[in-house]
């Protein structure tokens, strides 16, 4: 049974990640970053602006809504993902990853600059947004709304729950023999004290914790680079030539296409850095910011360092690590990642070990408030302490059964998620332009916004 479940999300994926759906994510990406004069430009600026203190209305500060995003974003789609991508894919589906978030940068401005200028704030004082509200209030499309949402809140069970407890879970016990029951528990309870305090509680542990780990990490993968140096020159070139022609791999990629390349690494970009899939300005729109552009811009960073920097490295550390070990087994992504970390002596293993713990737990935090957010909107307040239980729930379900399958269902919902997202984004490509005329090409970053 399970097999045949697998089977039929594998085949659901081969239209949903066939070349329209390319077409679509890239073409969304390259439209926005040419109607918005290439907000890439000013990332340098975004990263600034997103330390700084705004005192406007909302939930979190423009910093804390960054690091939630972050949270959500860097799981093991940043490493464990990269590795599929590869071994499936062969070493061209990195270049396509890393294309795939730099012109991503622009969608994830857009995704923003909508989240906050269609927010509304509930009796209570809560700020709501996202691409359903953006999809309900800017464009009269309340249906398709409602199945962004229900994609999203399936999604959150998938992509931001039991993969991450999976991999936290499988990981202890192969590195650490920690039993995954143990493993369920701590998790289980680490995870409920943390959500039940809302999106302030997330926020605040995230603030603390993705810096932390995001560094320690970087850290880890540059100490590989420099043991692999000779290699890093014909790592950038083997990625680039097998991204267009997959015999330049060699032999142990044979099964690979431009096809699969790119469709790997594309899909595996948008489970690493989801811009145009419509999660991280749910959590934007509950930022303290002057005006949408403000937001906008803070937002778009969180693409640059999840797969521009981190993703990144993690695909030149696996690729010079396959060029400077041609034994490595690159059969699967964990095996890959597992035999390439290894080689860094003794702080190899726990780099990995605490990266991907903290990578996937701060990953489940940042995903629980989206599915909460998306099924409020879908059945109001009412419905967040019955989806926190579940959520719950899930999170030991996935830390104790065996769940490869939801690699394959996560990337069915990542698709179902991105085309409303995506279409909201081109409708609306004219309010874009206008919000970041008036803010940003004009100088005034620092003027509230107004409706």
């Amino acid at each position: 049974m399970m097999n045949q479940i697998h089977d039929f999300f594998n085949l659901i994926n081969q239209y949903l990640w066939g070349w329209p759906m390319i077409i679509l994510l890239l073409g969304t990406h390259l439209f926005l970053t040419i109607i918005l004069r290439f907000p890439q430009r000013k990332i340098f600026k975004a990263i600034r602006l997103s330390f700084k203190k705004d005192n406007s209305e909302g939930d979190v500060s423009q910093f804390g809504a960054l690091a939630t995003s972050l949270a959500a974003t860097i799981g093991t789609g940043n490493i464990v993902g990269v590795a599929i991508a590869i071994s499936l894919g062969g070493p061209g589906a990195v270049l396509w990853c890393w294309l795939t978030g730099v012109f991503g940068i622009a969608t994830k401005y857009g995704e923003g600059l909508l989240a906050v200028k269609y927010r509304q704030k509930t009796s209570d004082g809560t700020m709501l947004g996202g691409p359903m509200y953006a999809l309900d209030k800017g464009l009269n499309m309340k249906w398709l709304a409602v199945l962004f949402s229900i994609f999203t809140v399936l999604a959150s069970f998938g992509i931001g729950c039991t993969i991450q407890s999976n991999s936290i879970a499988v990981l202890l016990h192969d590195s650490y023999k920690i039993p995954t029951f143990v493993t369920a528990i701590i998790l289980t309870t680490f995870t409920a004290a943390v959500i039940f305090f809302g999106v302030k509680g997330i926020a605040n542990f995230c603030k603390t914790m993705v810096p932390f780990m995001a560094i320690f990490y970087i850290l880890g993968c540059l100490s590989l680079l420099v043991m692999n140096w000779t290699y890093v020159d014909d790592a950038f070139i083997l990625i680039i030539q097998s991204a267009f022609n997959p015999t330049a791999a060699g032999s142990g990629f044979i099964g690979a296409s431009v096809m699969m390349a790119a469709r790997m690494g594309i899909s595996r970009g948008l489970f690493s850095n989801e811009s145009g899939m419509g999660s991280a300005p749910i959590i934007a729109a509950a930022a303290k910011t002057k005006n949408p552009v403000r937001q906008a811009l803070v937002s778009s960073t969180g693409t640059f360092w999840d797969t521009v920097v981190v993703c990144a490295l993690t695909g030149i550390v696996l690729v010079t690590s396959i060029i400077a070990y041609p034994d490595i087994d690159h059969s699967s992504g964990a095996k890959l990642t597992n035999v390439a970390f290894s080689k860094l002596p003794f702080f190899g293993k726990h780099i990995l070990s605490i990266g991907i713990f903290t990578f996937a737990f701060s990953t489940i935090l940042g995903w629980s408030y989206y599915g909460e957010r998306a099924l409020e909107y879908l059945g109001g307040k009412r419905t967040i302490p019955f989806y926190r239980f579940a959520w719950v729930i899930a999170v030991f379900a996935g830390a104790v059964l065996n769940l490869s399958l939801l690699w394959s269902f996560a990337d069915s919902m990542n698709a179902l998620m991105a085309i409303p997202n995506l279409i909201s984004l081109i409708l609306l490509s004219g309010v874009l332009v206008r919000e970041t005329r008036k803010y940003l090409w004009k100088g005034n970053l620092e003027e509230y916004h107004q409706d």
